[in-house]
């Protein structure tokens, strides 16, 4: 267990060793190549200042954050995420704090430019390590040796993560059970009953004990959670929950009492919902006050000559947490009484003859930036329905009311990726739904970007099922 601790404190070590000659590394190369006027106000005359500044800032921010490269199992797009955490923090701090202790400031451009290779810089960096740890481990370094205490579901599901890959480096001594199971291979090891868990430990070196007995044998669970505690060995507890729930749980306390929750959206943290809105406000303002003028006026007038009515058309639609709020979209069809009801088609007779031309290119879509602006609407979310649909379809698909979790947006994930226009048939919704409960609980600052860009590049190529 020391060894263990041990090697992953060398782990994070070696990590920020390796961020700060990075860190360094990049500053001190662009401080030499930008010229002073580019630097920035008195930034050329301040360098040993802003170094112990910069370092200082980075161990800040990395203390906040952390360093997961050592855990077991760490997906790659967490490591960019934390790498662009890290650097979004950097950032603000350190310009923060360089203006207020009055060192200097950097260039708009110096700082885009140092900001964006320390990023890519961090995240290869980390990828890089993280590959070669796993090499290691897959070789047998860094191993954990684990004992497994019952048999169910869960635990057969355990096993096969654990025995399926060689790189997160576990290695089962073998299983206690009451009797030998199928659940496991049969080369596996059969070590006996629960009850001479105890006994085995005291013998064989073991460092991480996995249990699945359920809470009614408390008096055979007891003694191996004291010895474990007592001969520092983690123990973990493995519930059987796999019999209904096939999915990724998370674990909080109410007080003294442990509960699992179904989802943790990344957008229930308020720094993850500032950042969003902050974005949304941001773009909504640009949008409204340089494009959206201009449109206005071009696209204002055509509708006004291709049929009576209004310019913009409202609807009452659903928003977050099932709030009701009017969505705005420029008018594309004619104004009738089945709006409300009817979703447009391919061939839709109500359509206008600029109609087809700004929903195939979105144009019709551009007002709801003032929902975003007013903060009923994001900029990247599941598209808001119709109050008909939401009341149709929260009948009939599983799960629909959780995309009502998160603000509706202009554009979103299950757009970009073939759910968009017309739903004629059911399963067209269920994908629908499907992406969009993806989307709120896999959110990420770099995924929205990722849609945007997909949207801007679909418009201009143009969608079938834009209509």
């Amino acid at each position: 267990m020391k060894q263990v601790l041990h090697f992953n404190k060398v782990i994070k070590s070696v990590i920020i060793f390796g961020d700060l000659c990075l860190l360094n590394i990049i500053f001190i190369s662009l401080y030499h190549i930008f010229d002073s006027q580019t630097l920035g106000n008195e930034f050329s005359h301040s360098l040993s200042q802003l170094l112990v500044l910069l370092n200082l800032t980075y161990l800040l921010c990395n203390y906040s954050n952390g360093i997961v490269l050592h855990e077991r199992i760490v997906r790659p797009e967490r490591i960019i995420r934390r790498a662009f955490r890290n650097t979004i923090f950097h950032a603000a701090l350190f310009i923060s704090l360089a203006t207020l202790v009055k060192i200097g400031t950097s260039s708009l451009r110096f700082s885009i430019c140092f900001y964006g290779i320390l990023f890519i810089s961090l995240a290869a960096y980390r990828l890089m390590f993280r590959y070669f740890l796993k090499r290691y481990r897959e070789y047998g370094g860094n191993s954990r040796t684990v004992v497994l205490v019952g048999s169910n579901n869960n635990m057969t599901e355990l096993y096969r993560e654990m025995a399926g890959d060689p790189t997160i480096g576990f290695r089962i001594s073998g299983y206690f059970c009451d009797l030998p199971s199928h659940d496991f291979p049969k080369d596996t090891p059969y070590l006996g009953q629960p009850k001479e868990v105890v006994a085995y430990l005291q013998q064989q070196h073991t460092e991480h004990v996995y249990c699945c007995l359920p809470s009614t044998r408390d008096h055979e669970i007891v003694p191996i959670i004291n010895y474990c505690e007592n001969h520092l060995i983690r123990f973990y507890s493995v519930p059987n929950i796999r019999n209904y729930l096939h999915r990724r749980m998370h674990f909080e306390m109410f007080g003294n009492v442990p509960i699992l929750t179904i989802r943790e959206e990344p957008l229930v943290q308020m720094e993850n919902r500032l950042l969003k809105r902050a974005f949304d406000l941001f773009f909504s303002l640009c949008f409204l006050c340089i494009v959206f003028p201009l449109v206005y006026i071009i696209i204002g007038a055509t509708i006004k000559l291709s049929s009576s009515g209004p310019v913009f058309f409202k609807q009452k639609r659903s928003g977050e947490n099932g709030k009701e709020f009017w969505c705005y979209k420029f008018r594309s069809m004619r104004v009738n009484i089945d709006s409300d009801k009817q979703q447009a088609t391919a061939n839709d007779p109500r359509k206008t003859k600029i109609g087809d031309f700004i929903r195939r290119t979105s144009i019709d879509e551009f007002p709801q930036f003032i929902n975003v602006l007013l903060g009923q609407m994001s900029v990247v979310g599941p598209r808001p329905h119709m109050l008909k649909h939401t009341e149709e379809y929260s009948r009939l698909i599983d799960k629909y009311m959780v995309r009502h979790l998160v603000k509706p947006g202009i554009t979103g994930w299950a757009q970009v990726t073939g759910y968009r226009g017309e739903t004629k048939e059911l399963w067209q919704m269920e994908g629908r739904v499907q992406r969009d409960v993806w989307y709120l609980e896999h959110w990420t600052f770099l995924l929205d970007l990722y849609i945007i860009y997909k949207t801007v590049r679909n418009a201009v190529q143009g969608e079938k099922e834009a209509y």
